[in-house]
């Protein structure tokens, strides 16, 4: 289990034996949104964190059962909802990462049907696919 403080460092809390590393939720954000992340997942959350590249080649899987809130849907890097548009929510969802040529036969943009399989994040380094689960 890691905590994301208020600055964005992570601490690990208690550690596991599956590869996994899961955060209760992201202080970040106005929802609850807890994730696991196997340890490709991981190092992308941590390159998006530090606005730094996403490592190439290493297709990465991210969960998060109970779903998310979100700024944007487009931009990698808001941290408040645009002038009035609200917080993006999405129900139980997981994430591929790192792999661009999975991504080429769905949709993004700012308002995706969440109940499909969507791009977020499309045209940046950080684009990815939301799958919907359940």
């Amino acid at each position: 289990m890691v905590v994301v403080g208020d600055e964005g460092a992570t601490r690990t809390v208690r550690r596991g034996s599956n590869g996994f590393s899961c955060m209760a939720d992201d202080p970040a954000t106005p929802g609850p949104d807890p994730m696991c992340a196997d340890a490709n997942g991981m190092a992308w959350l941590m390159a998006l964190e530090a606005h730094q590249p996403p490592p190439q080649g290493k297709t990465g899987l991210i969960y998060m059962l109970k779903g998310g809130v979100d700024a944007s849907n487009t931009d990698p890097f808001a941290s408040k909802p645009a002038p009035g548009a609200d917080w993006v929510r999405t129900g139980p969802h997981v994430m591929v990462v790192g792999d661009p040529a999975i991504l080429k036969d769905y949709p993004g943009g700012p308002r995706p049907d969440t109940a499909l399989p969507y791009v977020m994040y499309a045209g940046t380094p950080y684009a990815h696919l939301m799958a919907p689960v359940g």
